[in-house]
């Protein structure tokens, strides 16, 4: 059973705007903390960017800061990757995930992972 679905990659320019979106239909997302990893060719998949369950809360990678932004609407039980200013070193798969836990930094233990969805910056 797919718990979490993404949606909105492709490809774009750089300096392209893009908007990830990621359904949880069958979870109880009011209570998740939400965030987006990515894994590009080659690397370890890194950490993004993460939403506490009450939506007030954000959390990013220094890599993304100022140009990413993580939303939620808890009743359409969605999370949302704004992603700005793209650059060719954003180029990767991105993956939703859910937490049970508001973590600190970086670390964030995944409960459950979406599939993926490419996105392909062409500089």
């Amino acid at each position: 059973q797919v718990l979490l679905v993404e949606s909105g990659g492709g490809p774009v320019q750089a300096g392209d705007s893009l908007r990830l979106s990621c359904a949880a239909p069958a979870l109880t997302f009011s209570s998740l903390v939400m965030g987006w990893f990515r894994q590009a060719p080659g690397k370890e998949r890194e950490f993004v960017a993460r939403i506490h369950w009450r939506g007030d809360t954000t959390y990013y990678a220094d890599s993304v800061k100022g140009r990413f932004a993580i939303s939620r609407d808890n009743g359409k039980n969605t999370v949302y990757l704004q992603m700005n200013s793209l650059k060719a070193e954003d180029t990767a798969i991105y993956y939703c995930a859910a937490s049970n836990i508001w973590s600190t930094g970086r670390y964030f233990p995944v409960r459950y992972w979406g599939q993926g969805t490419q996105v392909t910056v062409s500089s």
